[in-house]
């Protein structure tokens, strides 16, 4: 495990060259596996992602967390433990605690200005312990998040926001949206290009399971860095269980399966770091 802001200077490095570094949810022990293997199999970083969802799903934070953290730390490629969407600070605490590298932090269902508070004094914590903190202004995304047709992110409230929080990466709202199943949505590179221009940390882009391989291409040329991809790769693990089920009704042994949909993570996930670093 790679310590001491690893996120940042991945993701530092990333935008000087002009490349994208993927970022994939772990819902199930074995999604970490595959996208380890996939990183493995490309030979380049990734990050692990734990979301809320996720770790409410497995009945604290601690079980997938250590997990995750073992199966990052034995790779022989850079992998980085993230939280994602963390809206309560109480779990920013413990994931300090329980050595991950980043965390993200979800104020935006707060006020602006509660958020930019909550948002700095999260940071400054963070950085005490030498780990990352990426936020949002607020709402970039979700079902019914602010990604109806023509919200964006400004790029001086953008910068702004990073200038009063300190924050070493900051996730914005350019036209993507979270738990797509197709891969329809369309990136606004002029204003991904504005907002590089302005903001001063990598720029993240969450919802990108929404978009085709050439609008993720588009965005990281038009300047975004952080890449993450969650539904996407679910369905490919769905469907591959789903085929194995199909074709093998008598299967009982869950591994039989569960292998099907872990392999094809893997294979995607090579795929898309690839695809992402150009």
């Amino acid at each position: 495990m790679i310590t001491d802001l690893a996120l940042s200077g991945l993701l530092d490095r990333a935008r000087t060259d002009a490349r994208g570094v993927g970022a994939f949810n772990v819902v199930l022990l074995e999604h970490a596996e595959a996208i380890v293997q996939g990183a493995e199999q490309a030979g380049l970083p990734v990050v692990l992602q734990i979301s809320e969802n996720c770790i409410r799903y497995h009945g604290g934070l601690a079980p997938i967390t250590t997990a995750t953290r073992a199966i990052a730390s034995a790779s022989t490629v850079q992998v980085l433990v993230h939280l994602d969407h963390v809206e309560d600070p109480d779990l920013v605490a413990a994931g300090i605690d329980l050595g991950v590298d980043s965390v993200m932090y979800d104020g935006s269902r707060l006020e602006p200005r509660a958020n930019e508070v909550a948002t700095r004094g999260l940071a400054d914590r963070c950085h005490a312990a030498g780990v990352a903190i990426e936020a949002e202004l607020g709402e970039v995304g979700g079902k019914d998040g602010v990604h109806a047709p023509g919200v964006r992110t400004d790029p001086t409230d953008a910068a702004a926001f990073v200038e009063a929080t300190g924050v070493d990466a900051l996730a914005v709202a350019v036209g993507t949206s979270h738990a797509m199943q197709t891969r329809e949505a369309s990136v606004d590179r002029e204003l991904v290009g504005r907002l590089r221009a302005a903001v001063p940390v990598p720029l993240v882009l969450h919802g990108s399971s929404g978009l085709s391989d050439d609008e993720l291409r588009g965005a990281v040329r038009a300047g975004m860095t952080k890449v993450n991809i969650s539904t996407h790769l679910n369905g490919l693990f769905t469907r591959a269980l789903r085929d194995v089920l199909d074709e093998r009704p008598d299967v009982v042994d869950p591994r039989r399966y569960v292998a099907a949909g872990r392999d094809a993570v893997a294979a995607e996930a090579a795929r898309l770091l690839t695809l992402l670093h150009g």
